[in-house]
C-alpha cells in the first residue's frame, strides 16, 4: 500500500479489493479472489451460481459452544466517474487517495460501499488474535442493482443465529429495520422523422446527485425532472419535437446530469421561454445545489420524434411523482416512501425510463406502483415492475441489538442509538432465507456514496474495527 493507514490489517485488504473491477453484474473476478483467499488459508468456502461466497472459520478457544455469527456485506459497487475522468470500470483499478481523515478515489466512486465490509471480514479471517464464535462470512453480489445475490442465498448453508451486516454509513447508529422497494420500467416506442433541422440543445449539469434512499429528504434537484420542466415551458409557447433525450446513470442514484435536443417551430421564442424558467429553477435550488448549471446551445438535428410521442414523454416525466411522498409517523425525521425518476435512456426505437420506489409500508409501495402504472397507460407507454425487495421489519426484542449497543458503550464510553433507514438493506432479503436469525447493521462514516465524491473516514474505520472486535467478543 502506498500510504500507511490504521488499522493496517483492514486497509491492506481494502487496497487489494480496490484493484479488482466489481461493478454490479461483473463480480466473478472479486468472487474468485475471495474463494482463493479462503482456500489459501484452508478455510471452508462455498461459491454459488450468482458468485455469492460463504467462508467459514472455526471458533477461537473458549467460544466453541457459542452460536455461529454471520458477518455479511456485498462485494459489488456503484461505478460512477466525474466528468472528463478516463476510467474503465471493467478493467482499471480504483485509484486511491488520502485527504486528511478521508480515503477517497481519484475521480470515481471509491467502493467503500461495501468494500469496507469485505475488508473487515478478510482481516478477521486472517487474524489469529481476534476472539470470536464460529464465523460464517457471507459476501453477496448485485446488491446495488437487484439484490438477486441476497435473494439466492440458501439458508441451509448457514447455521448462524446472529448476523452483523456492515453496510451502514454512520458511526454510532445501528440500523435495525429498512425499507422495501421496487423498480418501475417504462417504455415509449417511437420512430424518427428524418430531415435536417436547426434545433436547441439543453444541458443540465453540476448537481450533487447521491443515493436516492439516503439523501432523498434533502430535496436535491433531479436533472431529469428539471429538463422536462424546461421542455414544458417550451411547448407552452409552440409545438416542439424531441430529437435526443438522456439523463441519469443508475436506478439508485439521483440524476446529476441530463441532456435533450428539440426542434421548435418558433425557435427564438421557445428558447427564450426555456431560458427564463431555467434561471428560475436555478434560483429555487441556490441553497441545495450551488454548482447547478443549465446551458442552451444551437444544434443541427438529423431528425425528430413525432409530436405525440414528445407530448406523452413530457406528460409522463412532468406528472410522475419524484422525491419524498410521505414521512414516518413512528420515527421522527424518517422518510416513509419516496420515488426517484432515475434514468432516461434513448435506445433504438424506444425510450426507456427507470424509476426507483422505496417504502417501509407495503401499502404505500403498492400505491406508488399504481400511480405509475396508470400514468404509463394514460401516456401510451409499456409498464414493467421489477426488482421488488422486501422491507426489514423492526423486532421489539433483540438480544443482538442489546449486545451491539452495550459493546459500543464499552468501547467509546457513550451511548449509541438504533434506527430504521429509508433504503434497502440485504437484511430484508436475507430474512426470507434466515427467518430466525437476529440482524443488526452498522458501519463507519461514509459520505456522498454512489458519486465521485464518495469518501470514508479513516478514523471511523478504525473505530468500527474496534467495535466489531468487541461485539464478536461479547457474542460468546
Amino acid at each position: 500500500m502506498d500510504f500507511n493507514l490504521e488499522p493496517k490489517e483492514v486497509f491492506e485488504q481494502f487496497y487489494e479489493i480496490a484493484k479488482i473491477p466489481r461493478e454490479s453484474g461483473n463480480e466473478k473476478a472479486i468472487s474468485d479472489y475471495l474463494v482463493k483467499f479462503a482456500e489459501d488459508r484452508g478455510l471452508e468456502v462455498h461459491q454459488d451460481e450468482l458468485w455469492n461466497v460463504i467462508i467459514k472459520k472455526p471458533a477461537t478457544e473458549g467460544f466453541e459452544n457459542s452460536d455461529p455469527v454471520i458477518i455479511q456485506g456485498h462485494m459489488d459497487m456503484v461505478c460512477v466517474k466525474a466528468e472528463g475522468v478516463e476510467h474503465d470500470f471493467t478493467k482499471d483499478p480504483i485509484k486511491l487517495a488520502v485527504d486528511g481523515d478521508f480515503l477517497k478515489a481519484q475521480g470515481t466512486t471509491l467502493g467503500a460501499d461495501n468494500g469496507i465490509a469485505v475488508a473487515y471480514a478478510l482481516a478477521i479471517l486472517d487474524s489469529e488474535e481476534i476472539k470470536h464464535p464460529p464465523l460464517e462470512i457471507l459476501i453477496t453480489t448485485q446488491e446495488e442493482t437487484t439484490m438477486d445475490g441476497a435473494a439466492a442465498v440458501k439458508g441451509e448453508l448457514l447455521k448462524g443465529t446472529r448476523l452483523l451486516n456492515i453496510d451502514s454509513e454512520e458511526e454510532g447508529i445501528f440500523t435495525v429495520a429498512s425499507a422495501g422497494g421496487a423498480t418501475i420500467e417504462t417504455y415509449f416506442d417511437y420512430e424518427i422523422e428524418e430531415g435536417k433541422k436547426a434545433g436547441i440543445g439543453i444541458l443540465i449539469e453540476g448537481l450533487k446527485g447521491g443515493h436516492s434512499g439516503q439523501v432523498i429528504h434533502e430535496q436535491r434537484a433531479n436533472a431529469n425532472k428539471v429538463l422536462f420542466r424546461i421542455l414544458e415551458a417550451g411547448r407552452n409557447v409552440a409545438d416542439i419535437k424531441i430529437s435526443k433525450i438522456s439523463g441519469g446513470t443508475k436506478q439508485n442514484a439521483i440524476p446529476q446530469k441530463a441532456y435533450g435536443e428539440i426542434y421548435a417551430e418558433n425557435r427564438d421564442e421557445v428558447r427564450a421561454a426555456m431560458e427564463k424558467i431555467a434561471a428560475e429553477i436555478i434560483d429555487e435550488y441556490e441553497v441545495e445545489e450551488p454548482g447547478f448549471e443549465i446551458s442552451f446551445m444551437d444544434v443541427d438535428l438529423e431528425g425528430c420524434m413525432d409530436a405525440q410521442v414528445t407530448n406523452n414523454l413530457i406528460d409522463y416525466i412532468l406528472i410522475s411523482p419524484d422525491g419524498v411522498m410521505s414521512m414516518s409517523k413512528d420515527i421522527e425525521g424518517l422518510v416513509e416512501s419516496s420515488l426517484n425518476v432515475a434514468v432516461i435512456e434513448q435506445r433504438d426505437k424506444e425510450i426507456f425510463i427507470e424509476t426507483s420506489l422505496r417504502a417501509s409500508v407495503d401499502s404505500k409501495l403498492d400505491y406508488m406502483v399504481a400511480i405509475l402504472k396508470n400514468l404509463s397507460k394514460k401516456c401510451q407507454a409499456r409498464f414493467v415492475i421489477s426488482n421488488v425487495y422486501p422491507s426489514w421489519h423492526f423486532e421489539k426484542d433483540s438480544p443482538l441489538r442489546d449486545i451491539a449497543l452495550k459493546s459500543y458503550e464499552e468501547v467509546f464510553g457513550k451511548e449509541a442509538v438504533y434506527t430504521s433507514i429509508h433504503a434497502g438493506l440485504e437484511c430484508g432479503m436475507l430474512k426470507q432465507a434466515l427467518p430466525d436469525c437476529e440482524m443488526v447493521s452498522y458501519g463507519p462514516n461514509m459520505y456522498d456514496v454512489h458519486s465521485p465524491k464518495e469518501r470514508v473516514s479513516i478514523s471511523s474505520v478504525k473505530n468500527t474495527w474496534e467495535l466489531t472486535k468487541k461485539i464478536l467478543e461479547n457474542l460468546k
